[in-house]
């Protein structure tokens, strides 16, 4: 393995005039460590044909997933992760999976590299992309190695932004602005963004499968009527849904301004799930908030019981409905999104898509799911409505399916065997870990710090 360590953005070492003038007075995190782990013996950056994905958060929940099917799509991925919500084990992980698929297919695995950095600490965005320039043999003009961006860099727990909004101003909105604003500079233009179902606010609510013109950044026209919807969205419900629908409307206008750009805004619907091998998961760093992450906890003895927020919502059973996604369908849409952008058959330079399965399965459903793949029971808890909720968010997948060729494929029930295996292989890790220590007894699943 390669292995390079590039300098320190306090160094020493000249910014680059993109880096002269950010478009933020907010202070950033001191740089830290910037490491290249490089998976690929052949690679170089003095190889014209060296084109690579760089991925902001990487490491979260949804950032491994998605760079683990970038490389076995055969994409050389850049990884950018300040590890605030996150495991530098998760980049061993990512890297050994990708190198064994390839293995069973034959093939080369690209290079993977990690970044230890705040994606909105500019002079170590920087001194990354310097690292990336260049120049062509033939005319001597200069580009980046870097072809397209993934964004995941935000934070995105809805009960936090209530708490915290400047928090999720700050770093999704005016982070996003800079981040922006400096690739531009560098001549990267080619943009996928993570972006939420909770942009449709309480439209949520009327029952229907949500549409991507029910949210929309320029007037259009309603499919099938001739009902125009202007731009905006109607009771977004919560800080963090705020802050996706204005980076949406910052992206739209970006692109509006430069027809250089092209920007995909996927909006998810619920990630859940894991890689069928066991050795990917979510089991974030704090008090998780998503949906599976908690009955995760509460089947391995680290809370008591599922709290279910809301057992009055109109919906057949009284708990929230959501439509849920597997996080490795959800994944391979936006490898669906690059593929589409790069070759240029986006109808236009700005668009969005929903990334759902297009049917909604209430929390009930979920626990009983599990409780059947499992066979182990899931206490719960009823209690009052959380705040900044919906009672329903289901998607209609038609634009992915029929532009980006992309459906998904799991189903819940395969979500919650991953999730299973997921544990399966966790617990085999700790009895591992326990015999190489000479320990004679087992600890529970509850003390393992691996995650993804």
């Amino acid at each position: 393995m390669a292995f390079n360590l590039f300098p320190r953005s306090d160094a020493g070492s000249p910014p680059s005039p993109a880096c002269s003038s950010p478009s933020s007075d907010i202070d950033t995190p001191a740089t830290g460590r910037s490491v290249l782990f490089d998976g690929s013996l052949n690679a170089s950056l003095d190889n014209l044909h060296n084109q690579y994905i760089l991925v902001t958060g990487g490491l979260g929940f949804i950032g491994s997933h998605t760079s683990l099917e970038l490389l076995k799509s055969g994409y050389n991925v850049i990884i950018i992760d300040d590890l605030s919500n996150s495991f530098q084990t998760v980049f061993d992980r990512v890297r050994l999976l990708a190198q064994r698929y390839h293995q069973t297919q034959g093939t080369e695995c690209p290079t993977l590299q990690l970044h230890d950095i705040d994606y909105r600490n500019i002079p170590a965005l920087c001194t990354l992309l310097d690292n990336h320039k260049i120049t062509s043999s033939w005319d001597s003009t200069e580009r980046s190695s870097i072809i397209g961006v993934i964004h995941f860099a935000a934070f995105k727990a809805v009960e936090e932004s209530i708490r915290q909004p400047l928090k999720y101003y700050s770093n999704n909105v005016s982070g996003l602005i800079d981040f922006t604003a400096t690739l531009g500079t560098y001549g990267i233009k080619n943009f996928i963004f993570s972006s939420s179902a909770t942009v449709y606010g309480t439209i949520a609510n009327r029952g229907v499968p949500l549409k991507e013109e029910h949210c929309v950044h320029r007037p259009e026209t309603f499919p099938g009527t001739n009902e125009m919807v202007e731009q905006g969205c109607t009771g977004i419900t919560n800080p963090y849904g705020r802050t996706k629908w204005m980076c949406e409307a910052i992206l739209a206008d970006l692109a509006f301004s430069d027809p250089e750009w092209t920007i995909v805004a996927l909006r998810y619907f619920n990630p859940i799930g894991c890689d069928e091998s066991g050795l990917l998961g979510e089991d974030p760093k704090g008090v998780p908030t998503n949906l599976l992450p908690v009955v995760v906890k509460v089947m391995t003895g680290q809370y008591e019981q599922l709290s279910m927020f809301g057992t009055d919502w109109d919906t057949p059973d009284g708990t929230a409905v959501r439509d849920f996604i597997h996080v490795s369908d959800l994944a391979r849409g936006h490898i669906a999104a690059l593929a589409t952008a790069t070759k240029g058959e986006l109808r236009e330079n700005f668009r969005t898509f929903n990334l759902g399965t297009g049917d909604g399965n209430s929390v009930s459903d979920v626990v009983e799911a599990m409780e059947t793949v499992s066979q182990r029971p899931i206490p719960t808890k009823a209690v009052g409505r959380r705040e900044g909720d919906v009672g329903s968010c289901v998607a209609m997948a038609g634009r992915g399916q029929a532009e980006l060729k992309w459906k998904t494929e799991k189903t819940l029930r395969d979500a919650c065997k991953d999730i299973v295996n997921f544990l399966r292989v966790r617990e085999e890790e700790e009895e591992q870990s326990l015999q190489r220590q000479g320990q004679g007894q087992r600890v529970p699943l509850a003390v393992a710090e691996v995650s993804s």
